[in-house]
């Protein structure tokens, strides 16, 4: 009884010993007793068991330093902003105070001219009052607020420039106004300058 024969293949079918070490190329699927041998649990000592999971502990220990390190800067950035605001604001408020500060000596001038209008052109007095008024909505756009001065005197808005007897008046009420005083947004530019009563 004959055997068969087994098939020969030819020399250039015959997978060579490196052709067989070789990783399948990107995609091919890979044989079933590696994909077995990939997933086998792995089996620690104590040791190294403890080891790992001190390095586990480090490693979240530090991403909590890190965590806890970029809130704080976040924190420090924000309040930097915010103090940065906040100065940018106070400046632009001091510099429009200066401004309608430097301005006070203009509306003063109107006043004195509108109390000495008697024989002037009413059509010239017309166009001062005009000026005048456009000025002071302009400059009330910023804030810009006169500072009342009747009755009693107040150290707080009011600069006592006089003192006189005055019947019939109590004392510390103010009976005189020789300038006016100004406010920008609940800022005093200017105390009013007033007599008092003794």
């Amino acid at each position: 009884m004959t055997k068969d024969k087994e098939p020969v293949l030819p020399a250039e079918e015959t997978p060579q010993p490196e052709e067989l070490l070789r990783e399948p190329p990107e995609g091919e699927a890979q044989p079933a007793e590696q994909t077995e041998a990939q997933t086998e649990p792995v089996t620690l000592s104590a040791a190294e068991f403890n080891e790992v999971r001190k390095h586990i502990e480090t490693l979240q220990k530090e991403k909590d330093e890190t965590v806890n390190l970029c809130q704080h800067l976040q924190a420090d950035f924000d309040n930097y902003r915010k103090r940065n605001a906040s100065l940018h604001l106070d400046s632009v408020n001091e510099g429009e105070r200066n401004v309608i500060k430097a301005l006070l000596p203009v509306l003063d001038n109107f006043d004195r001219a509108m109390e000495n209008i008697e024989n002037v052109d009413p059509a010239w007095v017309d166009g001062l009052r005009l000026v005048q008024k456009q000025l002071l909505d302009a400059l009330a756009k910023f804030g810009l607020e006169e500072i009342g001065a009747e009755g009693k005197f107040d150290p707080n808005l009011h600069e006592a420039v006089m003192q006189q007897e005055t019947e019939g008046v109590e004392s510390g009420t103010i009976v005189m106004v020789m300038q006016k005083g100004y406010k920008v947004k609940d800022r005093i530019v200017r105390h009013s300058m007033v007599g008092v009563a003794k």
